[in-house]
Formats: C-alpha cells, structure tokens, sequence
C-alpha cells in the first residue's frame, strides 16, 4: 500500500511509525512543513488524489492535522489513540486519514495503533448506508 505520511515534529513516536510503514509500506511524503494545517491537509490531497492509498497524519495532538485532513473534499480523518479505535474508523467509517497524537503516545503503541488501521481491508458492508451519509 502506499501511505502518505506526515507530522509537524519529530521524536521517538513518529520515528517508529516511519520505520514501521517504510519497512510494511511505500511511504509517500506529499510535503515537507512545520505547519501542521499544510501537513494534514497535503495528506488528505495525496489520498483523495490516488497519491496514496490511506494516510497518517501526526500533531502534537492529533487533532490539528485531522482537522486539517478534514477540510479536503473526500477525506475521512479519524483521530485515534489505541488499536481498536483505528480499526473501528476503517470498520465502522471508512476512514483513509489516521491522525494520532505524537506527544501522548509511546512509540510502539502508534506503530499499533498504525497496523491496526492499515490492517482493516474493507469497511464493514452493513455500515455502507451510514458511510454513504458522510
């Protein structure tokens, strides 16, 4: 799959995630910023685009660059902090924007929380009515 990755700082957390999708994934980087409404909304332009087949947006909190994701026609963000909660935004939303906090998480907890997310490869069929109204 092709990822398109990007978070506004970089530490212990969003290293593991790159490692991660780097070695699991093609990782595409659609922008290089410190401002984390360009990263996110990059992101969400790459996978509406066919850029990329979903994203993984990180921000201090998650929150800004799934925001940012958001505002991009065709973009269902999800911000998520453990492995059930990304896998229930594929399952349950068609999600194709991951968004997670990279101060609040431990690093294998995000490369978790990641391979959960990717790891859903259709969203479930009895949610398609309630998808269809996002």
């Amino acid at each position: 799959m092709r990822i398109a990755f990007a978070a506004d700082d970089e530490n212990e957390t969003t290293r593991a995630v790159v490692a991660y999708l780097t070695a699991e994934h093609e990782l595409i980087r659609p922008a290089r910023s410190e401002s984390w409404p360009q990263l996110g909304a990059a992101v969400g332009r790459a996978v509406v685009d066919g850029d990329a087949d979903f994203g993984v947006v990180m921000c201090w909190t998650g929150t800004g660059t799934a925001i940012a994701a958001n505002k991009v026609p065709g973009v269902r963000a999800a911000l998520a902090w453990d492995a059930w909660i990304a896998e229930g935004a594929r399952k349950w939303n068609d999600a194709n924007v991951l968004a997670m906090s990279l101060k609040r998480l431990a690093p294998d907890v995000a490369v978790e929380v990641a391979k959960a997310f990717l790891g859903v490869s259709e969203p479930d069929p009895d949610e398609a009515a309630n998808i269809a109204q996002l």
